[in-house]
């Protein structure tokens, strides 16, 4: 079966920022907040400071992985020169959004530079509490003036806009506001990430909420949801019944495999995180290759 990872990452230099102010590596791919908090943040077999594109392809080619979407965050620091670079050295292997802080004074010239100069066309936000656009600045309405000023440029640009929305329960997670501006732009395709993160027990919530946003234009990844189901471990029960949830209510066409790699990988294997869709009984054939090659190769290739 052929596979594309629609959620990965490149890393330069780990330089997050998030509600533990900042986030640098300390050696043996770990990282340490402003606070002391340090964790694992890059596996062994991808780097110990860094997660280069050829890192990241000798995994893909391990597992037979086709392409990746590379994908950008405050969790390990805006990479977008590095994403660019990764695309133009290997562009038959991987494609990257850009990202932007919209508080900056000089968005405009960041946005000229990023999206007409370099040619990115695909913008990534993260807007969560933790380690997104909400963990170092005020809450901020996804229904709001701030965000349609994100919307509005990204779709007269003809970009794709992926939107990581953070947690259910938290002031990030906006469902109802973010179904709203979904549809002020009919024209461009939303894909957001992760499933929206439902965690163990939120069935009715995650139905509920993807009644919402199973819209003509918004595709979901499902990067990391098997995490989210913590402390359960492989073979991930509960998040392979939320992907049946996620097939039944948005349709078989709407969802994309992603890894979330490197930092997924050191909670679990990337091959776990292909089994735990391949293996899925209540998943058929037809389906699986929707969700792994199909349409990603639509939305994002």
């Amino acid at each position: 079966m052929k596979i594309i990872d629609a959620h990965a990452h490149v890393v330069q230099y780990i330089a997050g920022t998030g509600s533990q102010g900042e986030l640098r590596a300390c050696g043996g791919g770990r990282a340490v907040y402003a606070t002391g908090e340090s964790f694992p943040m890059i596996p062994p077999e991808i780097g110990e400071y860094d997660a280069t594109p050829e890192a990241l392809l000798k995994v893909m080619d391990a597992h037979h992985v086709e392409k990746a979407v590379l994908l950008q965050g405050n969790y390990f620091g805006f990479q977008n020169l590095y994403t660019y670079e990764a695309m133009q050295k290997y562009p038959d292997r991987f494609t990257g959004a850009a990202t932007y802080d919209p508080f900056c004074g000089e968005k405009e010239r960041i946005r000229e530079h990023l999206f007409g100069e370099l040619g990115f066309k695909i913008i990534k936000f993260e807007v969560s509490n933790g380690s997104g656009l909400m963990s170092y600045h005020p809450t901020v309405d996804l229904d709001g003036d701030l965000m349609h000023d994100v919307y509005s440029h990204a779709a007269k640009n003809g970009l794709t806009f992926v939107i990581d929305i953070g947690r259910p329960r938290n002031n990030c997670w906006q469902v109802d506001a973010l179904r709203q501006a979904v549809l002020r732009y009919p024209e461009m395709k939303f894909v957001i990430c992760h499933l929206l993160a439902p965690q163990l027990e939120d069935d009715d919530l995650l139905k509920r909420s993807l009644e919402k946003l199973a819209l003509p234009n918004v595709w979901f990844d499902i990067a990391a949801l098997c995490l989210n189901s913590k402390p359960e471990t492989y073979p991930y029960p509960t998040a392979r019944k939320y992907v049946r949830y996620g097939l039944d209510i948005a349709g078989s066409d709407r969802l994309m495999w992603g890894s979330d790699m490197p930092s997924a990988m050191t909670r679990d294997s990337y091959q776990h995180f292909i089994e735990f869709v391949s293996g899925n009984e209540m998943v058929s054939e037809e389906e699986k290759q929707k969700i792994f090659y199909d349409n990603a190769a639509g939305v994002y290739f």
